[in-house]
C-alpha cells in the first residue's frame, strides 16, 4: 500500500493490547481470495489452495482470477466472499433455530451473507433480504436470483420500516455499515476515508438502526451483529448498549480457533495476521421474554392463483410450490411460505419475491432467467451446452451461428445452467438480462 495508516488509527491500534503492532503488519500485506461454493450447482476448477474451516464451501484460492470471464460464475456456482464473514455459516450451525426459521438480512447488498443463509435454509424457512440503497438493492436482487432459491425475497427499505412487522423473524442478521478498518488492507481509499469523527458517526448511526429493527425480533430470537472493523466503539460497546438499553442477552459461542473472543468476553474477531481474512467481528444476543403478540397476516396487491399452467409443468418442478400470477408474472412461492411471504409483500418495497418462472404472453409462456439459476424448480429437458467460448459470448449478448431446432432452449456451459435463447432454427433471440450482460470484451 502506498498510503500510510491514518496516525490516529495507528496510535489507537499500537495501544491497544488486543490489536498491537502485528495488526498493522498484517493489514500491510497481500490479502487472500476466498470464495464459496454453491452446494446444488457445479464446482468450478479454480485452483483451491485450502478449505476455510468455519465455512463448509468456502475455499482460499491461489490467485485472484477474472471471475468476470467465468461462465459458472455466472452461473451462481460460487460466491466470492470475504473469508471473515463466513464465519456466520457455523454460527447458523450452533444456533438453536426453530424449523423452518423466517430469517432477515437487513444490510443485505451485495449478497454474500444472504446467499450464504440461503445455502443454510436450502429452500426451508424464509429469507427476507433488504438493501436500503436503491442501486446496491438491484445488485442484491441480481446475485439472489443467480444463487436460485425460492424462499427468498428482497426489499428495498429503511430499517425502520421493519417495525411494520413486530416480532416477525426468529433470527436477524445486522452487517451494520461501519468504518471500514477491516478494508484498510485490499483499499486505499479506505484509508483516506477513515476518522476518529467518523467512528463515533457510525456508531450512532449503527445504534439507531438495531434499535429500529428490534421490534420486528421475535422474543427469545436471535440478532446477529456484525462490523468489519477493529475498534471497540462500533463493536463490543455497541452490544452492551444493546444489553443496556434493549433488554438484549450476549449468547456465547464456540468458534473455530484461531478465531479470537473479542474484548470482556464480548463477540469473535477475525484478525489479519491470525486468521487468514482482512477484518470481521461479530457477535451474538437475544431478545428476552416478552407478550408475545398476535400475527394479522395482511395482503397488499391481489394476486391470481395461476391454474391453467399451459406447458410450464414442462420448465420446472412445481409440486411442492404455488403459482400466482401478478400482472401476468409467475411466481413459485413454497406452499408452507405463502403466507409469510405475502404478508412481508404487503408491508414492504419489493424487488424480488420467490421465483419468477416466467411470463404470460399471447403465445404462451416465456420463460424467466430466475427459474434457469434455480436448481430446486428448473427441469427443463430442451438444453445446449456451450464451449466456454460460446457461453462468454452468449452471456455479452450476442448471438452466433448454432444448430438446433425451434423453441425455447436452456443454455448451459457445462451442464449448469446459464439462461436461455429463443432458438430460430437457423439463428436464436438471446434471451440473457441486457442488464446482467458482460460489458468488457470477450
Amino acid at each position: 500500500m502506498s498510503i500510510p495508516f491514518p496516525s490516529a488509527f495507528e496510535e489507537r491500534v499500537k495501544k491497544d493490547l488486543f490489536l498491537g503492532q502485528d495488526l498493522l503488519t498484517a493489514l500491510d500485506a497481500q490479502a487472500p481470495v476466498s470464495l464459496r461454493f454453491h452446494p446444488l450447482k457445479k464446482r468450478s476448477d479454480l485452483e483451491v489452495i485450502a478449505e476455510i474451516p468455519w465455512c463448509e464451501n468456502g475455499v482460499y484460492l491461489k490467485e485472484r482470477p477474472s471471475f468476470t470471464l467465468d461462465p459458472l460464475f455466472h452461473a451462481g456456482a460460487y460466491y466470492p466472499q470475504e473469508a471473515g464473514s463466513m464465519v456466520l455459516d457455523s454460527l447458523l450451525k450452533e444456533l438453536d433455530l426453530p424449523a423452518s426459521p423466517k430469517i432477515l438480512d437487513l444490510c443485505a447488498a451485495p449478497g454474500g451473507k444472504s446467499t450464504l443463509i440461503a445455502s443454510f435454509l436450502g429452500g426451508d424457512g424464509l429469507l427476507v433480504s433488504n438493501e436500503v440503497i436503491q442501486a446496491r438493492s438491484r445488485i442484491l436482487k441480481e446475485n439472489m436470483s443467480k444463487w436460485g432459491y425460492s424462499n427468498s425475497i428482497v426489499t428495498n427499505n429503511d430499517p425502520k420500516d421493519f417495525q411494520r412487522l413486530p416480532q416477525f423473524f426468529d433470527l436477524i442478521i445486522v452487517d451494520a455499515p461501519c468504518s471500514g478498518e477491516g478494508m484498510f488492507r485490499k483499499d486505499e481509499k479506505a484509508r483516506e476515508e477513515w476518522s476518529e469523527d467518523n467512528v463515533h458517526l457510525c456508531c450512532g448511526r449503527q445504534k439507531r438502526i438495531l434499535a429500529d429493527v428490534w421490534d420486528a425480533l421475535i422474543p427469545g430470537g436471535y440478532l446477529i451483529y456484525s462490523t468489519c472493523t477493529f475498534n471497540t466503539n462500533e463493536n463490543e460497546e455497541n452490544v452492551e448498549w444493546m444489553v443496556e438499553e434493549l433488554g438484549a442477552e450476549v449468547i456465547q459461542m464456540e468458534l473455530p480457533s484461531p478465531i479470537a473472543t473479542g474484548r470482556n468476553g464480548i463477540g469473535h474477531y477475525c484478525l489479519p495476521g491470525r486468521t487468514e481474512t482482512e477484518g470481521f467481528f461479530v457477535a451474538v444476543v437475544q431478545k428476552g421474554d416478552e407478550k408475545l403478540q398476535r400475527q394479522r397476516f395482511t395482503r397488499k396487491a391481489e394476486f391470481r392463483m395461476q391454474k391453467d399452467l399451459l406447458d410450464i409443468p414442462v420448465y420446472a418442478d412445481l409440486s411442492e410450490t404455488i403459482v400466482l400470477n401478478w400482472n401476468d408474472k409467475l411466481l413459485a412461492l413454497p406452499k408452507t411460505m405463502e403466507e409469510h411471504m405475502l404478508h412481508v409483500q404487503a408491508q414492504m418495497r419489493l424487488q424480488k419475491m420467490g421465483t419468477t418462472i416466467g411470463e404470460v404472453s399471447r403465445k404462451g409462456i416465456i420463460p424467466n432467467e430466475e427459474l434457469a439459476l434455480n436448481p430446486q424448480l428448473c427441469i427443463y429437458p430442451e438444453r445446449i451446452d456451450l464451449n466456454r467460448q460460446q457461453a462468454l459470448n452468449y452471456l455479452h449478448g450476442d448471438t452466433f451461428p448454432l444448430s438446433g431446432t425451434q423453441g425455447y432452449r436452456l443454455v448451459t456451459f457445462e451442464q449448469e445452467p446459464l439462461g436461455w435463447m429463443k432458438h430460430l432454427g437457423n439463428r436464436f433471440n438471446n434471451l440473457y438480462p441486457k442488464e446482467w450482460r458482460i460489458r468488457m470484451n470477450v
